[in-house]
């Protein structure tokens, strides 16, 4: 196994895979389920952010959104167990168009929230293909906005984005990228400053993010539970995410020391919206 300078385990062989057979079978073993402890808080946020944005749809933009599970939680009527289970074995012989079209059925026929749409963003293309053929996402721009601007075309798409949204990349993901959609947002002029809600390990602090988002007017709260992420691949990642945490002064007995990543929630909300900015 490799590890990453963290200390975790690298998984990226599970997202850059033409479809999520791989994604889903190895993140069962590790009880990866944050996404599903996410959804009821997302959800939260949406009609919390909806009230101060009617007559409109409400669009997302999911950081690291990798095969689109944030967004298929969040707009359709399924569990994580239940796609854990949808891409089991039973589906080894099924092509990835079968698999496509059998998601685009789900997704016509079990949306739930019509008035909201997803972009995914993400590094890996075959993912982000894959999700958005399935329709669980209804944008998508492979970018990596570490290293690069936003194009015209991406920064136009990222635009109109009301809230902004993650569970696992922040860490990897900095204030950089943040800073880099929030300027998309408000040089388009066409909607306030989106709301913000990420789920960070603890390894990560969230501090370098809040004060960016400070000197635009947000106001951060963090959410008073943790979130399990996963469990440890092995003693070894453990050892290193401990001497990690230990690294940034966070206490890890009764939780990473029991075996367990965990997170915080942080939800961001701007500031009113300039009087001069329409409201679409």
């Amino acid at each position: 196994m490799e590890f990453d300078a963290t200390g975790k385990v690298s998984l990226e062989h599970v997202y850059t895979q033409p479809d999520p057979r791989a994604y889903f079978r190895t993140l069962r073993v590790l009880d990866y389920h944050i996404p599903q402890l996410a959804k009821p808080y997302f959800s939260k946020v949406v009609d919390e952010c909806r009230e101060t944005r009617p007559g409109r749809p409400l669009r997302v933009l999911d950081i690291g959104c990798s095969y689109g599970i944030n967004g298929a939680l969040l707009k359709l009527d399924v569990s994580m167990d239940e796609l854990y289970d949808r891409y089991d074995g039973a589906d080894v012989g099924r092509s990835r168009a079968e698999l496509v079209a059998r998601d685009r059925a789900l997704a016509r026929d079990r949306g739930g929230l019509p008035d909201v749409e997803v972009i995914g963003l993400d590094t890996s293309q075959p993912a982000l293909a894959y999700a958005y053929e399935a329709g669980f996402l209804d944008g998508a721009v492979h970018a990596d906005l570490e290293t690069r601007e936003l194009t015209e075309p991406e920064r136009a798409l990222l635009a109109d984005v009301d809230l902004v949204v993650s569970t696992g990349c922040l860490g990897y993901v900095t204030d950089r990228t943040l800073a880099r959609i929030v300027a998309a947002v408000r040089d388009g002029g066409r909607r306030p400053l989106p709301w913000m809600a990420h789920f960070a390990l603890r390894m990560f602090p969230f501090d370098p993010i809040a004060e960016l988002l400070a000197g635009y007017g947000y106001q951060t709260e963090a959410v008073g539970r943790l979130f399990e992420q996963r469990r440890f691949v092995s003693p070894r990642e453990q050892a290193q995410v401990l001497e990690t945490l230990a690294g940034v002064g966070v206490d890890p007995a009764g939780l990473e020391a029991d075996g367990w990543l965990y997170a915080r929630l942080f939800v961001s909300r701007p500031p009113e919206p300039d009087p001069g900015v329409a409201a679409l």
